[in-house]
């Protein structure tokens, strides 16, 4: 049973068909680690935190800089030289006092990752560079453990959800890293509301499997273009010759 506090906290989650009392539960119960605290993993930290899921990991090794405050709104200006894992907690603690949320100020690495992900029932990529992402990737497969991407460049971005054994890999979609010739947002910059977006989008993906509700994004790569105001959805397959998920 939730408590009086958790009902009307948690009262427009409650009142929607097929969520219940059952899919608030549900959250309450799961855990996710955010991999990154910046442009992707704020909202998508604030949303999941906001919702009710009862443990939210939060890794990031960076601090928090001043360029930052144009997109990554978890953090503030008082915030900034702070570590980014623990200022997005306070945050989240703030939201939701009754929450656990673990920071994790420290980058991920072959050789932390299977630890750190292995703790929690998801994660969500939210980072911005193919190093991490291919680790998450290898380590989520071989712990059986769904995530979902964000990624985001200038006015677009886009978010999959990947099953291990249900649909296509992060590898099937880059076979390979881009050469350190291909620009980021460092470089060409990025509208600040398309990680909030995005971060939106890997968030409601997250509740979604948590809760048991809805259609996934497996398979399915949703791209956001912010000029145009328009999603367009690729159909991805798995790739039997993917390095990663392949049975070739």
């Amino acid at each position: 049973m939730l408590s009086s506090e958790q009902a009307a906290r948690y009262r427009r989650n409650i009142l929607l068909p097929g969520f219940g009392v059952e899919g608030q539960k549900k959250l309450i119960d799961s855990s996710v680690l955010l991999v990154g605290a910046g442009g992707l993993g704020s909202p998508a930290a604030l949303y999941l935190a906001a919702a009710g899921v009862g443990r939210i990991g939060i890794l990031d090794h960076d601090r928090v800089d001043l360029s930052n405050l144009q997109r990554q709104v978890i953090h503030g200006t008082p915030d900034i030289g702070r570590e980014k894992a623990l200022s997005a907690r306070e945050t989240l603690i703030g939201i939701n006092p009754r929450l656990v949320v673990e920071a994790h100020s420290a980058l991920l690495t072959e050789a932390n990752a299977r630890e750190l992900i292995a703790g929690y029932d998801m994660a969500l990529d939210c980072t911005d560079n193919f190093e991490a992402r291919f680790i998450i990737n290898r380590v989520c497969l071989d712990l059986k453990k769904p995530f979902v991407y964000g990624g985001v460049l200038s006015y677009t971005g886009q978010a999959l959800f990947i099953a291990p054994g249900r649909g296509p890999c992060f590898r099937c979609l880059y076979r390979t890293k881009p050469g350190r010739d291909v620009p980021d947002c460092s470089a060409v910059g990025v509208l600040g509301t398309v990680p909030g977006v995005i971060g939106t989008l890997q968030a409601t993906e997250a509740i979604k499997y948590l809760a048991g509700i809805g259609d996934l994004l497996v398979g399915r790569l949703l791209i956001y273009d912010a000029l145009t105001a328009t999603f367009t959805e690729v159909a991805l397959e798995r790739d039997p010759r993917c390095p990663s998920c392949g049975v070739g």
